[in-house]
């Protein structure tokens, strides 16, 4: 995609000018005309357009400010919808359709329990979360003959199935359980429990979060749980007798991805979003 010069039209009455330098970028040549987002910092097409692409690149999906808070050191980190992002960074048709595959394809690969079939590389969505054994129904039009593969491995299926665990394939292993069995430990902060496990697995969804800092509580930005990193509990349960800076028992590491049972998102999610989240840790997603 060739990157090409935007500018906006001075005589838009959609847009709100100011007169200020790029917040993203910083330049500040005083001939660019730039625009002030919903959360109140400026950008030009180009350095917004820059951003996004960026973030994208990164696997995230979701927009936000980088711009510093004036007489602070804290980031805005305010999101933008992707209808504002398209308006405000002048997006061409070909951007426009670049953006929304690419923001698909991410929100897919968080929220869909889905892989590439290594046979004909097609899009598989695996139904039953408990079996690694995945029937692929394109490559079965396409040859005329069943394929499986292994979604642990992405090698074609060998063994006998269902099975959970592994495929017979030499040096099929969940390498997501053996992050968890090897990662280091770390004492959290505020409530200063000792020897817990750096990473976890949500125990809601099974999504790997990395600890990085702040409070024992972190929320999964794939099921939207809020949950203690030590004891694993969900918040609503661990705060019955501990706070955020008080310890609780750390649970071992875990020994199993948990399978997430999604007919109760929605009344898990409404409990724990309905708790404060202020002191929430931040976390990176593995």
């Amino acid at each position: 995609m060739e990157d090409v010069p935007k500018s906006y039209d001075p005589s838009d009455s959609t847009l709100k000018f100011v007169n200020r330098k790029d917040e993203i970028t910083g330049d500040d040549t005083p001939d660019v005309l730039r625009v002030e987002m919903s959360c109140g910092h400026a950008v030009d097409p180009n350095s917004l357009t820059g951003w996004c692409r960026s973030l994208m690149d990164q696997g995230h999906f979701i927009f936000y400010c980088p711009a510093v808070n004036e007489g602070t050191e804290e980031k805005c980190d305010k999101q933008w919808s992707y209808v504002e992002v398209r308006r405000h960074a002048l997006l061409t048709d070909e951007e426009q359709q670049y953006f929304e595959k690419k923001i698909a394809t991410l929100a897919a690969v968080q929220y869909c329990e889905y892989k590439s079939c290594p046979g004909c590389g097609s899009c598989v969505e695996r139904n039953n979360l408990t079996n690694l054994c995945v029937f692929c129904p394109i490559c079965m039009r396409e040859n005329g003959k069943s394929y499986q593969f292994c979604w642990q491995c992405m090698k074609e299926w060998k063994g006998c199935a269902p099975r959970s665990d592994r495929c017979d394939n030499v040096g099929c292993t969940n390498i997501q359980l053996d992050t968890l069995q090897n990662c280091g430990t770390k004492t959290l902060p505020y409530s200063n429990i000792p020897n817990c496990p750096e990473i976890r697995a949500c125990p809601t969804c099974g999504l790997l979060i990395e600890h990085k800092e702040r409070c024992k509580y972190v929320i999964c930005t794939r099921c939207h749980i809020e949950f203690c990193f030590a004891c694993l509990q969900a918040k609503k349960i661990c705060s019955k007798s501990s706070g955020y800076s008080q310890a609780c028992a750390v649970c071992p590491r875990q020994t199993r991805i948990p399978v997430w049972k999604r007919s109760s998102d929605s009344e898990q999610s409404d409990s724990s979003n309905s708790s404060s989240t202020d002191a929430s840790s931040q976390c990176i997603i593995i």
